[in-house]
């Protein structure tokens, strides 16, 4: 799966304004210009952040935009989620409104889709590791981010969990 420019820039904005000192607000054209983006397309992603709830703004000359919830309560999901919408590894896959994964190609009466469990697991990990991240783990400066990645041993839960996958069982 591959996620647009609207979260790898949205997710560069709730860094910078993660790190932003004493919470004051930063304005967006300093952070356009901090990581060489472009202003336009960053004020429409700060407005879907904000209808999110996850950035305030202040107007005026010392105006800009503040994290609406400390960095330790902003999952990467919520803010993944606000840009990019639904969080699915292909088209046909998505989530029902009572939380179960739908195939579209399953819409036929007796059809299965063969490859829906592959799907589901994919981006069940994908959702997990979002939901797991908050702003302040990707906020860590890189010697304790590398202290966090050896504790939390990500390459040893991917084994354990995607094992199946490669014996063929099946059972998510």
């Amino acid at each position: 799966m591959m996620f647009s420019t609207k979260a790898e820039y949205g997710v560069r904005v709730m860094v910078e304004l993660g790190r932003g000192t004493g919470g004051d607000p930063i304005p967006l054209a300093e952070i356009a210009a901090r990581g060489g983006l472009p202003l336009a397309y960053l004020e429409h992603l700060v407005a879907r952040l904000r209808k999110a709830g996850l950035v305030d703004s202040r107007r005026g000359s010392r105006g800009g935009y503040m994290l609406a919830r400390s960095p330790a309560e902003i999952t990467m999901a919520e803010v993944v989620e606000a840009l990019e919408g639904a969080i699915a590894p292909i088209e046909c896959i998505s989530e029902a409104p009572d939380g179960s994964i739908v195939c579209a190609r399953e819409s036929e009466p007796g059809h299965v889709c063969p490859t829906k469990l592959l799907w589901t697991k994919v981006r069940l990990a994908i959702v997990r590791t979002l939901q797991e991240t908050t702003l302040a783990d990707v906020i860590l400066d890189p010697a304790a981010r590398g202290a966090a990645l050896e504790q939390a041993a990500p390459l040893a839960w991917l084994d354990a969990h995607l094992e199946p996958l490669a014996t063929g069982a099946t059972g998510i």
